[in-house]
C-alpha cells in the first residue's frame, strides 16, 4: 500500500523500465532505466544528508521539466524534506518572498537566467545556505557534486521509515491573479490519494506507453499526472519546449500527456488554417469532417448513418491529425483553465479524446475529471468527481470539497486557512458550479469574478471569455463593466491570424498598435462581437469594446504562469482605453 510519494518511485521497480526519465541532451534522447534512477537518487539522498540536510527542512526546485527534477523530488522526499517547486519565469521579488516565507536552505536551478535573479536577492533570504545548477555553470556548484558513491542506505531508510502520510510533502506558492503568493501545505496523503483516485481514470498502465511532460512540474497538475505515469510504469518523455512540441510528438510518438485549453485551442487553429488553405474536394472533405465532429456527443447515438460518416471522416481527415501527434495518443488530459466544448467535441470525434478535468493547487489537484469509461464523458463539464472527494453545492452555487486530498492549510497563514476550510471540513473553491443529473461537475465561473453592472445585473465573465475566444481573430480577452452600465471588452487579436488577414485585405501597417486602430480591422472586430454576442442575453452582450495593441503574457504581467487573467493588472494597465469605454 502507498503511503508517500518516495513510495510511488519505489513501486516501479516491481515493474521496471528502460526510460523511464527521458531527455534530449546534445540533439539525442537520454534516457534513465527505473533502477539507475533509484540509485542515482539513492546517492543524491546521501550528498543532502552529509550537506547537513534534515527532515523538515525546505528546498526548492526552480527548474524547466527534466529528468532532474525528479530526481531531486525523490532525493528529497524519501529524507522527509519539503520540496518547494518554482515557476522558472516569476520575478526577483516573488523568488524574495517565497524563499523568505518558505525559509528555504538549498535552492537547485536549472539555468543561468534563473541564477542571475537568485545571486540578486541572495542576500535578503537569509534562510538560504547553497545554490546548486542542474546545467553545467562556470563557478558555480553543479549538482553532481552531491552525488555520493558510498550511499548511506542505513541512514536513507530510516529517514524513509520515518514519514508519515500527515507529514508536509510540498509547499506549492500559488501564482496568485492578486497580492502575494499562498503556500500550499500538501501532505503526502494529499497527494498519494489524488493520484491513487485518479487511476481509472486516464488510460494508463498499459505495456510501453510514454508519455510526453511539458506542462511546469512546478504546478501540481503536471506534478500529479507524473507521479500517476511513475506509478503505472509509463515512461516519461520532456519535452524541449513549448516551441518544439509538435516535433517532440512526432519523434517521441507519446500515448498520453497533460495540456491546458490555450494549446488546444492553438493546435485547432493551425488545423483549421491548413484546410482553409485547401482547394476543390480536398476543402470540402475537410470541412465535411469538421462539421460531423463539431456534432459529436459520446453520451447521445447520431446514429447509423452519423456513426458511418464519422468513420469515413476518421479515414480521410482525422488520420492526419492523429499522425501529428504522433499516431498513438490514447487521451489527452485537459486542466488549468476552462475547456472550449467545441475543441472536446471535435478531438474526440476524430480519435483523440480531450478528458477536462478540474481542481486546485488546494486540492491536490483533482477534484473532478472526465473519463473513457461507461458514460464517463458530459461534454462541457469536468466529469463525474473522483470517488474519494466528496462535492457539495452551497446556496448560493459555490463548488464545496472535502476528501483526504484537501491541503493541510497555507504556510504560516492560519487564519486565511479558516476562510477558505470550514469547519465541517470543506474547502471552499471560489468556483461556482451545478451538478448535472447529480453526477457531471459544470463550472459556471469564478465567484469573486462574477461582477454587478449599475443595472443590477449580474455577469459570469469566464462563461463569456470563454465563448469569444472560439474566435479565429481573438486570442485574449477580459470582459468589464463592474459598476458600469453595461458589459464591454478589452480584447487582443491574435496577431498572427490578424497580420495574414490584413494582408489579403491589402491593409499597411508598421506595428500592432497601427493595425488595433485601423478602421478596417475594427469594423471586422465588430462583426465578429455581433456574431458571438447572440450566444449571451441582452444585458450580457459586450456592447463596446477596445483592440490592446500588445500581447499579453506571464512576463508582462498580465497572466498568471497557468495563462489565467491578471484582471486587477490588465485593468491598471488599460485605464485610458477603459475610460475611452465608459467616458
Amino acid at each position: 500500500m502507498i503511503k508517500t510519494l518516495a513510495q510511488f518511485y519505489y513501486h516501479q521497480l516491481s515493474s521496471p523500465i528502460k526510460d523511464a526519465f527521458t531527455q534530449k541532451e546534445n540533439g539525442k534522447w537520454i534516457s534513465l532505466s527505473t533502477e539507475e534512477f533509484i540509485n542515482k537518487a539513492k546517492q543524491f539522498s546521501s550528498g543532502l544528508i552529509k550537506l547537513g540536510v534534515q527532515k523538515g527542512d525546505r528546498v526548492a526546485v526552480i527548474s524547466n521539466n527534466r529528468t532532474e527534477w525528479h530526481l531531486t523530488d525523490l532525493a528529497v522526499q524519501q529524507l522527509g524534506v519539503i520540496n518547494v517547486p518554482l515557476y522558472p519565469n516569476i520575478t526577483e521579488e516573488d523568488y524574495q518572498y517565497i524563499l523568505n516565507d518558505s525559509g528555504a536552505r538549498v535552492v537547485f536551478i536549472s539555468d543561468e537566467e534563473i541564477l542571475t535573479k537568485i545571486l540578486a536577492i541572495k542576500d535578503r533570504v537569509p534562510s538560504l545556505e547553497y545554490i546548486y545548477t542542474f546545467n553545467q555553470i562556470n563557478g558555480q556548484k553543479h549538482y553532481t557534486e552531491l552525488l555520493i558513491e558510498e550511499v548511506d542506505e542505513a541512514a536513507i531508510s530510516a529517514l524513509k521509515e520515518s514519514i508519515q502520510e500527515e507529514d508536509v510533502a510540498t509547499l506549492i506558492y500559488t501564482s496568485g491573479t492578486t497580492g502575494n503568493p499562498k503556500g500550499v501545505m500538501l501532505t503526502h496523503q494529499n497527494l498519494v490519494s489524488n493520484v491513487l483516485g485518479s487511476e481509472d481514470r486516464l488510460p494508463v498502465g498499459v505495456d510501453n506507453q510514454r508519455a510526453l511532460s511539458f506542462l511546469p512540474l512546478c504546478h501540481v497538475f503536471e506534478r500529479m499526472i507524473d507521479y500517476l505515469y511513475v506509478y503505472k510504469s509509463v515512461a516519461i518523455y520532456y519535452a524541449e519546449s513549448i516551441e518544439s512540441i509538435g516535433d517532440n510528438l512526432k519523434e517521441v510518438k507519446p500515448h498520453i500527456f497533460a495540456t491546458v485549453p490555450r494549446l488546444l485551442e492553438k493546435v485547432y487553429d493551425k488545423i483549421v488554417a491548413k484546410g482553409t488553405d485547401l482547394t476543390g474536394v480536398k476543402k470540402a472533405l475537410f470541412f465535411w469532417a469538421l462539421e460531423l465532429g463539431l456534432k459529436y456527443d459520446p453520451l447521445i447515438s447520431g446514429g447509423a448513418m452519423y456513426n458511418l460518416k464519422l468513420k469515413i471522416a476518421n479515414k480521410l481527415i482525422f488520420s492526419k491529425w492523429r499522425e501529428a501527434l504522433g499516431g498513438n495518443v490514447m487521451a489527452l488530459a485537459s486542466g488549468g483553465a476552462a475547456l472550449q466544448p467545441r475543441l472536446a467535441r471535435v478531438f474526440t470525434a476524430a480519435g483523440i479524446p480531450v478528458l477536462e478535468g478540474y481542481g486546485l493547487s488546494e486540492t491536490s489537484p483533482v477534484i473532478s475529471v472526465n473519463s473513457l469509461l461507461f458514460e464517463g464523458t458530459m461534454i462541457g463539464s469536468v466529469g463525474k468527481p473522483l470517488s474519494n472527494v466528496a462535492v457539495k453545492i452551497a446556496e448560493d452555487g459555490e463548488i464545496l470539497v472535502k476528501g483526504p486530498s484537501i491541503m493541510k492549510g497555507y504556510y504560516n497563514q492560519p487564519e486565511l486557512t479558516k476562510e477558505v476550510i470550514d469547519d465541517e471540513g470543506y474547502f471552499h473553491t471560489g468556483d461556482i458550479g451545478v451538478l448535472v443529473d447529480n453526477k457531471y461537475l459544470k463550472i459556471t465561473d469564478r465567484k469573486k469574478e462574477i461582477f454587478k453592472t449599475s443595472g443590477g445585473k449580474y455577469i459570469a465573465p469566464q462563461v463569456m471569455e470563454n465563448k469569444f475566444k472560439e474566435s479565429r481573430f481573438i486570442e485574449q480577452v477580459m470582459v468589464i463593466g463592474e459598476g458600469e452600465k453595461m458589459a464591454a471588452a478589452f480584447i487582443q487579436p491574435d496577431f498572427l491570424f490578424l497580420k495574414g488577414w490584413c494582408e489579403r485585405k491589402n491593409i499597411t501597417y508598421t506595428s500592432n498598435e497601427e493595425m488595433v486602430l485601423n478602421e478596417t480591422v475594427i469594423t471586422r472586430f465588430k462583426s465578429e462581437v455581433e456574431d458571438l454576442n447572440c450566444d449571451f442575453s441582452n444585458f450580457e452582450q459586450i456592447k463596446r469594446f477596445e483592440l490592446v495593441g500588445e500581447v499579453w503574457s506571464t512576463d508582462g504581467g498580465e497572466l498568471t504562469p497557468t495563462l489565467k487573467l491578471k484582471r486587477k493588472n490588465i485593468l491598471a494597465k488599460n485605464q485610458e482605453l477603459y475610460k475611452k469605454i465608459y467616458g
